[in-house]
């Protein structure tokens, strides 16, 4: 790394790969193909235990809460994912389990989202008072003694469908499309061989390391994703598709995502306009990210490659 030899293979390498010209990995300087084996078996194992949430007792969590708000609530209440396990992009430990509480009950659909979200919240302590319950700005989030967080969003069913608050005007937002989202990114995944997903989990582990000002919501990731990935040609393996990731990102936050579902006209508005100063910075964070991926494969440095992660 000090030498004089090893900087100028770097700056060859950095070159090769300027952010504004890279497209797909096809011409990738290969490094030791066993520090690609390495690294790759070292993601699998991070991913495996990615995946070792207690399913049977989320469901039990799930039940008590339907259980609690059914025997306050008038009506019909369903209980749908959405999040990161609809998608199947969840992580333990990093990830919040988003479930929208579908309420059908006459009088609650005339009043304002913010009066629902304090009539749940104060039904659910009067039924669950040893549990942690917290009002956000747009949800409910019951933490378990189990230390499992669930957070709950009402919508209000409609004849044309569901609505949600919109975090922006705090009203009822347009009619959502839930299932939308979660489909394109299905679709994506399944044109990859199944490696999007498992490259979503990896790199919000590294975005959970991330300061505050650059730290990007999971949503944010896996809508990245959906466009970074939906024409990839390249080699469909984590620490290419990784750092793909990081090198398209850093120019597509640049500019605004459209919102898909309908809950508002931008899922990134908290960055501000294109080019905003909050934009650029995310921008920078990300190619510093690319950096450092590409300095770890240029070296076949698998304690750099690890350190990303840790």
């Amino acid at each position: 790394m000090g030498s004089s030899r090893s900087r100028g293979s770097r700056r060859k390498y950095e070159k090769k790969f300027n952010p504004n010209t890279y497209k797909t990995l096809n011409e990738f300087k290969e490094a030791d193909p066993g520090f690609y084996t390495e690294i790759n078996e070292k993601m699998d194992e991070l991913l495996q235990n990615y995946n070792s949430r207690d399913i049977e007792q989320i469901k039990t969590h799930l039940e008590t809460i339907k259980k609690k708000l059914d025997a306050e609530i008038d009506g019909s209440v369903d209980l749908l994912y959405g999040g990161s396990i609809k998608k199947y992009t969840y992580v333990e430990g990093l990830s919040d389990i988003d479930m929208l509480v579908i309420l059908n009950r006459t009088e609650l659909l005339n009043k304002k989202p913010e009066e629902i979200l304090n009539y749940l919240a104060e039904k659910l302590k009067e039924r669950l008072p040893k549990t942690d319950i917290t009002i956000g700005n747009l949800a409910i989030t019951v933490k378990f003694s189990s230390d499992i967080e669930i957070q709950l969003l009402p919508s209000i069913k409609t004849k044309t469908g569901l609505r949600i608050m919109n975090p922006e005007t705090k009203n009822w937002s347009n009619v959502l499309k839930p299932d939308k989202f979660a489909t394109n990114l299905t679709e994506v995944n399944k044109k990859n061989n199944g490696k999007v997903i498992p490259m979503i989990k990896l790199f919000k582990q590294i975005n959970e390391k991330t300061p505050k000002n650059t730290k990007m919501s999971g949503y944010h990731i896996e809508a990245l994703a959906i466009d970074i990935f939906k024409d990839y040609i390249g080699p469909k393996t984590h620490s290419k598709m990784l750092l793909h990731f990081c090198q398209n990102a850093q120019k597509r936050v640049l500019t605004p995502m459209g919102e898909i579902t309908g809950q508002s006209e931008y899922l990134d508005s908290k960055l501000g306009d294109a080019n905003s100063i909050n934009r650029k910075k995310l921008s920078s964070h990300l190619e510093r990210l690319a950096r450092k991926m590409e300095h770890a494969i240029s070296t076949s440095s698998i304690d750099k490659w690890v350190q990303l992660f840790e």
